[in-house]
């Protein structure tokens, strides 16, 4: 037993060993012009690899456009039923990214054992699947990933058209969309989440004005006049919100990418649990107040801003959240981008202009789906339900009991249970929880609900819809009627 736990303890210390001689290799350059300057800018901008970049990563890619849909979400499910969904899915998306992290962390271990170095390769989650349990777990870890950031990505752009007509409606959010895809198109040219340093830290603190823009703007506006606050009726709108929240705290299917860009990635355990109590302190009061304001009412408007008084404020949290949709949709194609180079083959390609060029082609069918399907909110909830309760719940749960389903495993783990679940028991009865949660109340009452909704708006808006959910068009005066 004693020889066994030192060469537990030999292999852990040599994967350490490894990543942070690694990171001396990697950031090597970057180290000599950091004393050369204490205040270099490239540095300071571009190449972060710290756990404080990873916070900032996890916590500005897991709020975005969503703070606009919460409220939506609250009328459909109620108060009471919003706050309880928003703190249980957020403790099960923490636990789900500390599994992924894990299983990263095992999965490398054992390649560093191989002598295979990723110097100029970013490791992504079906390579994971793909080394631990084989080819099979390849095909639907990619399937479900590739499907659900290709929906993410289409989701920002709707976002962005949709905030956008608030400050200009001079334009039909369509218009818009073909706008800002042009616009998101220029992520091409970010190399890595190595380079996200300062657009993640800007991009929490632009959700961090509107969450608080929102709550502020809400309480001073007060309640409404005849203010209705029924929910829940219908079990087709608690489903509907119930996923969207589900959708909220799913935000981690580029957890693989954000522990590759660290310098230690062994760091990243708990990260994403600190960055969802911190987007708590967001969600929770602005969802809480707007409904308090505004209640059914917003059963017909999913983006908050659409009930709230154009001023100054409102003008500069829609801008702000315009350049953090653009800065998430770069986290959400950044995979995307990854996977597509290495189809082609021009994934070790140095030459940045080379590789944007090579990436074009995966974000024109991410533009034509925006326009296609324009439904701000309800799109959420269906992608939340039909691919984030796979990809980020049940695919990470299933993966970890498969990979240490024997004793062998269980004992050379990289990573032991965590201290407050001892044994492995206590491992398998959360993750088994989890698989039967999601895939009955996610999966299955949710892509119900979700689906039945979608369809309403297909029926209701048609596809390629103009203008969804704008004001309707005034009518013509009685005089100016023509006549016959």
């Amino acid at each position: 037993m004693l020889a066994q736990k030192q060469a537990e303890e030999a292999i852990v210390s040599n994967f350490s060993e490894a990543h942070d001689h690694e990171g001396k290799e990697d950031h090597h350059q970057d180290k000599e012009e950091e004393n050369t300057s204490l205040f270099n800018v490239k540095n300071f901008l571009w190449h972060g690899g710290s756990v404080w970049d990873a916070w900032f990563s996890c916590a500005s890619n897991q709020v975005a456009q969503v703070l606009l849909t919460l409220p939506y979400s609250f009328s459909q499910l109620g108060l009471l039923s919003g706050i309880l969904l928003q703190i249980f899915y957020g403790i099960v998306g923490s636990w789900t990214a500390y599994l992924i992290s894990v299983l990263y962390i095992e999965f490398r271990s054992r390649k560093e054992k191989e002598n295979v170095n990723f110097k100029n390769h970013v490791i992504q989650w079906f390579e994971v699947l793909d080394g631990l349990l084989g080819p099979y777990w390849k095909a639907v870890g990619l399937a479900f990933n590739c499907t659900f950031l290709l929906f993410g990505s289409v989701i920002q752009l709707i976002a962005c058209a949709s905030n956008i007509y608030y400050i200009n409606d001079h334009l039909d959010k369509r218009t818009w969309t073909y706008i800002f895809g042009a616009c998101c198109a220029t992520t091409v040219f970010i190399p890595s989440f190595h380079n996200y340093r300062i657009w993640s830290f800007l991009g929490l603190g632009m959700t961090t004005y509107t969450a608080w823009y929102l709550t502020i703007a809400a309480v001073v506006h007060g309640q409404k006049e005849g203010v209705t606050h029924t929910a829940p009726t219908k079990l087709v709108l608690y489903f509907t919100g119930a996923t969207n929240i589900l959708y909220t705290f799913g935000g981690h299917a580029v957890t693989v990418e954000i522990m590759h860009a660290m310098w230690k990635p062994q760091k990243f355990k708990y990260i994403y649990l600190f960055a969802t109590v911190y987007v708590f302190t967001l969600t929770i009061p602005s969802a809480t107040s707007v409904y308090w304001a505004f209640g059914d009412e917003l059963l017909n408007h999913s983006n908050a801003f659409s009930l709230l008084p154009k001023n100054a404020w409102r003008d500069a949290a829609v801008i702000l959240m315009l350049i953090h949709q653009f800065i998430t949709f770069g986290f959400a194609c950044t995979p995307l981008y990854f996977v597509w180079e290495k189809v082609i083959g021009m994934h070790d390609t140095k030459s940045i202009c080379l590789r944007a060029l090579a990436r074009l082609p995966v974000v024109i069918p991410i533009w034509f789906l925006a326009i296609i399907f324009p439904f701000f909110g309800p799109i959420n909830s269906a992608v939340g339900a039909l691919l984030v309760s796979f990809t980020v719940y049940i695919i990470p749960s299933l993966a970890h009991m498969l990979t240490y389903r024997k004793a062998s495993a269980r004992q050379n783990a990289a990573e032991k249970p965590p201290f407050f679940l001892p044994n492995w028991t206590g491992m398998y009865v959360m993750n088994s929880f989890i698989v039967v949660w999601v895939l009955v109340i996610g999966f299955g009452f949710g892509g119900w609900a979700s689906m039945t909704n979608f369809v309403r708006q297909v029926d209701t808006f048609g596809l390629f819809a103009k203008c969804y959910q704008c004001k309707s068009p005034k009518p013509l005066p009685a005089a100016a009627a023509p006549h016959h």
